[in-house]
């Protein structure tokens, strides 16, 4: 069936010879070449139309509220600290009331990997559902960007013949005023990314100094502000299908019941307009070319490009109810769907996904119910293991504390054993918010007292909370049987031979 030209939009498409399609570049979409791409490589800019309908109400409702997310996160306050607050520079990270040190970064695996099953268990179930409806991408783009440009440039044909036209007082002052906004409208964008790191309060701090005073995040911001803005004001749809893997993965992701949008071939074709007899239900308007934002036709199949966002089945329902045909020509369904078999939503690999899932989730729960407060280590210090004098075995160890927690903190350390004695950590030690302790602890156990080498129990108790963190330690020694009492006439023990080349004390 040969391809039949179409406009991309254009209500009276331009020869192709004239002028104005020579600047705009209309092209018809192929499987073979990517509409937004000319022969020469440069990029065809897109103009997509408006296609009001239910996919576009809910995608504008579920868009704007993540922007408000978005926009909101940053100022609301879960405890002391904002919900989510990535404080890179004090190495501590708040999510939702949660606090984790630069310890607790292992747990930054399960984040990943939870992202990229979870990911992998909607796409074969739902399609490109993120790219359509929850991606940063479209969701800035549609419900930001585009509005702005539809705000002061008009609708999709205006666009078009605005970009055809010479330059003139009016058209400079439109294009002018737009990018001025898409610049405004990026630096408030990379302003709040930047308050995820550093919080509201020092961001505007710093925005009320002079950029020399912070001159590493005024650069961070000014670079973060361009490429948004050369993203959002030109690069657009190429950033989906260009940079983005998750197009060319999808081919491996989904199969023929996995849920995407798709055209009825058999209801639809053949296609012809509604005089013509025996002609399918399609009347070849081109109206889901026309609003599609990457430029392709759906009545080619499934393709790479399509982000899920459902605008061409919107157009195709509001062209059926014009012309009194039942809706669903372009529809959300699975291939086997749309060639009328039955869809399969439980089948290997969503098992599979979801497992990988579930058990991750498992693993994640339990790895999140370790995280304490603070954090506790004990190494034993380097050299000769223990040390043996006249009185004593002595053992030496290194006790890192680490107070995880937004304020101050006491610690006392004990021993599971209370014929040890303890040096170094005998008094209870305050700890600032964030700040770790390291310190020599020094174990010793009398000669009549010492049984042999042993395994100790150290605890480290919060005095403010009720907390405890426990570690369990080698206190080693000679064998006892070395211990005896020496026969030398000042009745002193005998030494055993060291584990090394000294036993004296160092």
């Amino acid at each position: 069936m040969p391809p039949t030209p179409h406009d991309h939009g254009e209500k009276n498409p331009a020869p192709a010879s004239s002028p104005a399609r020579a600047k705009v570049g209309f092209a018809r979409p192929t499987r073979d070449a990517v509409t937004t791409i000319r022969e020469d490589g440069s990029h065809r800019y897109l103009h997509p139309a408006d296609a009001p309908g239910r996919f576009f109400k809910a995608r504008t409702l579920s868009g704007w509220l993540l922007i408000v997310v978005y926009l909101s996160l940053p100022w609301i306050k879960i405890g002391a600290h904002p919900a989510v607050f990535l404080d890179v520079a004090a190495r501590r990270f708040h999510l939702f009331g949660l606090t984790f040190a630069f310890q607790d970064i292992w747990m930054l695996f399960f984040g990943i990997t939870g992202l990229g099953f979870g990911l992998f268990f909607i796409t074969s179930l739902l399609g490109r559902v993120w790219c359509g409806w929850a991606c940063p991408q479209t969701v800035f783009l549609d419900h930001i960007y585009r509005r702005i440009e539809r705000l002061l440039e008009g609708d999709a044909p205006k666009r078009r013949a605005l970009d055809a036209a010479p330059w003139t007082t009016a058209k400079i002052l439109r294009r002018s005023a737009k990018h001025i906004l898409y610049v405004a409208v990026s630096a408030i964008i990379a302003h709040l990314f930047l308050a995820y790191f550093i919080s509201i309060p020092a961001l505007w701090s710093m925005m009320s100094a002079a950029p020399a005073e912070h001159w590493g995040a005024f650069v961070f911001v000014a670079l973060f502000t361009g490429a948004l803005y050369g993203n959002f004001a030109w690069f657009r749809e190429q950033l989906c299908l260009i940079i983005c893997p998750y197009g060319r993965l999808q081919s491996v992701l989904i199969d023929d019941h996995s849920l995407v949008i798709g055209y009825d071939e058999k209801r639809g074709e053949p296609r012809g307009k509604l005089s013509i007899p025996n002609a399918g239900a399609c009347i070849d308007c081109n109206r889901c070319v026309r609003v599609c934002p990457t430029g392709i036709d759906i009545r080619q199949g499934l393709q790479m490009e399509c982000i899920g966002c459902a605008a061409c089945v919107d157009a195709c329902d509001e062209v059926m109810t014009k012309i009194n045909r039942p809706t669903g020509l372009i529809r959300y369904d699975s291939l086997s769907g749309l060639r009328g078999e039955k869809t399969k939503w439980l089948r290997p690999r969503v098992f599979i996904y979801g497992a990988l899932l579930l058990v991750g989730a498992i693993v994640a729960t339990l790895a999140l119910s370790t995280v304490r407060p603070a954090n506790l280590q004990i190494t034993r210090l380097g050299g000769t293991p223990y040390f043996v004098d006249a009185t004593s075995v002595r053992n030496q160890f290194l006790v890192r504390i680490v107070n995880k927690r937004d304020h101050a903190q006491r610690f006392a350390l004990t021993i599971s054993d209370p014929s040890v004695e303890i040096s170094g950590w005998s008094d209870a030690v305050e700890l600032a918010p964030g700040v770790e302790e390291v310190r020599p602890l020094i174990l010793q156990i009398p000669l009549g007292r010492y049984t042999g080498p042993a395994h100790l129990q150290v605890q480290v108790t919060s005095l403010d909370e009720s907390f405890s963190l426990k570690r369990t330690i080698d206190f080693v020694g000679p064998n006892p049987a070395y211990m005896k009492k020496s026969s030398a006439p000042d009745g002193s023990a005998g030494v055993p031979p060291a584990p090394s080349s000294s036993t004296a004390t160092p």
